[in-house]
């Protein structure tokens, strides 16, 4: 059973940065994307960025590009979220997610979560 950890998550001031991470352990790693999500109080989950296993090639939400950068270390099964500039509407539980279709912006397109890590931006 693959099993997925955020961890990175805490109490930021708006223009700071955090680094998320994805731990992956358990199952066989045959995902080709890892995806991030995060979710708001009273809102719907959202897509906020996704990188190809093998490629590296990424793809970002318009409220993400120019601030937020996804990578991933193969070797040690690892996604990792870093993000910079943040603002307090950045505020959310953050997911991440690993699932088989390339570029995948969906949450029904990934197959398997983690627990969520909770950032929030202070203005």
């Amino acid at each position: 059973q693959v099993q997925l950890v955020e961890s990175g998550g805490g109490l930021v001031q708006a223009g700071g940065s955090l680094r998320l991470s994805c731990a992956a352990s358990g199952g066989t790693f045959s995902w080709s994307s890892m995806g991030w999500f995060r979710q708001a109080p009273g809102k719907e989950r959202e897509f906020v960025a996704s990188i190809s296993w093998r490629t590296s090639n990424t793809k970002y939400a318009d409220s993400a590009k120019g601030r937020f950068t996804i990578s991933r270390d193969n070797a040690k099964n690892m996604s990792y979220l870093q993000m910079k500039r943040l603002k307090p509407e950045d505020t959310a539980v953050y997911y991440c997610a690993a699932g088989p279709t390339v570029w995948a912006t969906e949450s029904e397109q990934y197959d398997y979560w983690g627990r969520g890590t909770q950032v929030t931006v202070s203005s």
